[in-house]
């Protein structure tokens, strides 16, 4: 009688076991669908080398192409600053492969080289000549692998609140991304990741917009909910554990950079320390337009768009200058 109490105990408590996993696949599936509802795709589409890049772009004249930051989408670009820059600008802000509605390749590593690379073929592609490349956080970091990799293929680069340097593990910054192993950042993306996420999806953004307010229509105008899906979390967990492949490396190189460069760094920024990654490249880029905002946090594009936009057009007039 014992033994036979005791196994139906345990298979009541696999059987529950089972249950949370479904639970949790249930719950993840019910978030991504109301993202994609919430926040459509709004742009074109182009393969590059297996990765299926969606982009949106406004405007004629010199090519300026956005590179928006970790876990974020071009939302970040096209809410905040297209429709500031008047007539000579064509605007091009895409998803970085695996973000947004962008679909990274099968044998994609997420590598900053990579990366750097995939968006020189977009340039390619689009037939852009030697655009100016703006980048934000990540973004930053990719557009100096650009910038160091190929240097021919763009006019300059224009970063804001950029990721330039290699600290002690960053992923401890990051712990619920860091996850080296594929496979269990894979489960964790359809089980665990996404229902926690959204729980705490408030706390999580006031740190990354603090010391400012988180924008009222963030989530929707500003793509939030995008990032509330399997293919995103496991993109964002990948970028945060290949980041430590390369850039110590592209950062021995930044004095090679001889294009026009600017940097615009808040000095109240609490995800990417402007001390570390921002007025050391004052001693590394030649003739660096750095701008510094005091108080301000990690996303000037929302906060102080207007300022963004006069940088952007400042770095753009040196760099379509010397492209000519």
């Amino acid at each position: 009688m014992l033994i036979s109490i005791v196994l139906w105990l345990l298979a009541g408590l696999l059987a529950a076991a089972g249950l949370v996993p479904l639970a949790l696949m249930l719950a993840t599936w019910r978030i991504a669908a109301k993202a994609e509802r919430l926040v459509p795709a709004c742009g074109k589409f182009i393969e590059i080398d297996g990765n299926r890049i969606h982009y949106v772009e406004e405007g004629e004249g010199r090519p300026i192409v956005f590179l928006h930051g970790l876990g974020t989408q071009l939302h970040h670009f096209r809410h905040t600053l297209f429709g500031r820059f008047g007539t000579g600008y064509r605007l091009i802000a895409l998803d970085r492969p695996g973000s947004g509605y962008s679909v990274r390749a099968r044998s994609a590593t997420g590598r900053l080289p990579e990366q750097a690379d995939i968006v020189r073929r977009f340039i390619e592609e689009l037939r852009l000549e030697r655009p100016l490349i703006v980048g934000h956080s990540l973004g930053g970091a990719v557009a100096l692998a650009l910038a160091t990799e190929h240097p021919t293929s763009i006019s300059g680069v224009a970063l804001l609140s950029p990721l330039t340097h290699l600290e002690a593990r960053i992923g401890r910054r990051f712990d619920l991304l860091y996850v080296p192993s594929p496979l269990l950042r894979r489960i964790l993306a359809y089980t665990a990741a996404i229902p926690l996420s959204l729980r705490y999806a408030q706390p999580t953004l006031r740190f990354i917009f603090a010391p400012q307010a988180v924008p009222a229509d963030y989530m929707i105008a500003g793509g939030g909910w995008l990032g509330l899906r399997p293919s995103h979390y496991f993109a964002t967990s990948t970028d945060v554990v290949a980041v430590e492949r390369d850039l110590g490396q592209i950062e021995r190189r930044y004095s090679d950079i001889a294009m026009p460069a600017g940097i615009l760094f808040g000095t109240g920024d609490r995800v990417i320390g402007e001390a570390v990654h921002g007025e050391p490249m004052l001693n590394k880029i030649s003739g660096l337009d750095f701008e510094r905002i005091e108080g301000l946090g990690h996303m000037p594009q929302f906060v102080e768009p207007e300022r963004v936009v006069a940088f952007i057009q400042r770095v753009a007039a040196r760099g379509f200058a010397n492209a000519r």
